[in-house]
């Protein structure tokens, strides 16, 4: 069981599943339904023949949730389409899953035990780069060191996307709530008869009426969620009109233009590494989307108004507002980060017995 095995098909095998786990994000969704698709293969009849990819192409799909919802707390919601690449012949086609499947049986669950100690090793990486945030007082925390964690760490790196979004999310929703913006939304006097007709609709939509034509609200921003695999659309809104794309990748010139074809609002603002703002400028230029994009942010600007939130002459209202929010939303992102439950699963499938020199486990 601990000897290094020379199978062409099974070295093959194990190189796409490499390359799977390499590319996932930190949830490593694709890897685990992978890994549940050979758990019920090993221990149940559900899955008796591995080549017939139509016996478990969406059942995988719910056995996955069900750990990611333990686990991680939320469950993939990527398009069908890009949930099923996962079978096609670059990625792990069921001739390769029928190998991992045979050697699998064969050493009692042993690609399943590799996969989740990469799902393990990849949470502690997070684990520790995020504890340095949790952990922070206004005084300590650096945003730039915060970000080279990820951009340093290869496990990291496919999820920088929503820790950047964490980062840029904090300081303007604290910035935009200490200020104190406010929002007057109201009707024109004469438009009484329609807003009159169609109270039920103002009411509901509009949140105004005949004897109520004015509401102040408090100005925020907000997080949409999920960022999609291509790393384009909306990453935060505003309730007063703004939106926010957070571009961490290249930006080339079909990205460019569906970045902002994606979105109908005519008050973009993009936030991008400096090396990127000359080219983002440029490119929106030539293909004339530059009048919709109302400012483009760069790293070194928000690290400038991180150091004067958390250390200016405002850092008494700032501070600890920014680190809590920036806490909180990771809490909430990676709910799994910290937990104990992890270990008890592991024991209860008996992962934490096996051990191989080929597999990398417990050597």
């Amino acid at each position: 069981m601990g000897g290094v095995r020379m199978s062409s098909n099974l070295d093959k095998a194990k190189k796409a599943l490499d390359s799977i786990i390499k590319k996932s994000r930190v949830h490593l969704y694709k890897p685990i339904q992978i890994a549940e698709i050979l758990y019920k293969n090993r221990t149940s009849n559900e899955v008796d023949d591995l080549g017939d990819l139509e016996t478990y192409r969406n059942a995988s799909k719910k056995w996955r949730d069900i750990i990611c919802m333990q686990f991680l707390g939320r469950i993939c919601t990527s398009s069908a389409k890009f949930q099923d690449n996962l079978f096609e012949e670059n990625a792990m086609p069921p001739f390769l899953l029928k190998e991992l499947g045979n050697e699998n049986k064969k050493e009692n669950g042993i690609v399943e035990a590799y996969i989740y100690k990469a799902f393990e090793d990849r949470h502690l990486q997070l684990e520790k780069a995020l504890n340095y945030c949790l952990n922070s007082t206004k005084e300590d925390f650096e945003v730039k060191s915060f970000l080279e964690q990820f951009w340093e760490q290869p496990g990291l790196k496919r999820s920088l996307d929503k820790i950047f979004e964490i980062v840029v999310y904090s300081l303007f929703e604290v910035l935009t709530t200490a200020i104190e913006v406010k929002i007057d939304i109201y009707y024109e006097k004469k438009r009484f008869n329609l807003i009159e007709e169609f109270e039920d609709f103002a009411g509901k939509v509009l949140n105004l009426s005949s004897a109520d034509d004015r509401k102040t609200l408090d100005a925020h921003f907000n997080r949409v969620g999920v960022t999609n695999a291509a790393d384009r659309g909306l990453d935060m809104y505003a309730n007063f009109g703004s939106v926010v794309q957070i571009k961490h990748l290249s930006l080339d010139e079909e990205l460019a233009e569906d970045v902002v074809t994606s979105i109908t609002s005519d008050r973009i603002i993009i936030v991008c590494k400096d090396s990127e703002e000359t080219v983002i400028n440029t490119l929106l230029t030539q293909i004339g989307w530059r009048s919709r994009i109302q400012a483009v942010i760069t790293i070194n600007e928000l690290v400038s108004w991180y150091e004067k939130a958390l250390k200016g002459r405002f850092s008494n209202i700032l501070g600890e507002r920014i680190i809590s929010t920036l806490s909180n939303e990771i809490k909430a992102e990676f709910p799994s980060v910290g937990s104990n439950d992890f270990q008890e699963f592991k024991k209860l499938r008996g992962y934490h017995e096996l051990k191989s020199n080929y597999w990398r486990i417990n050597t």
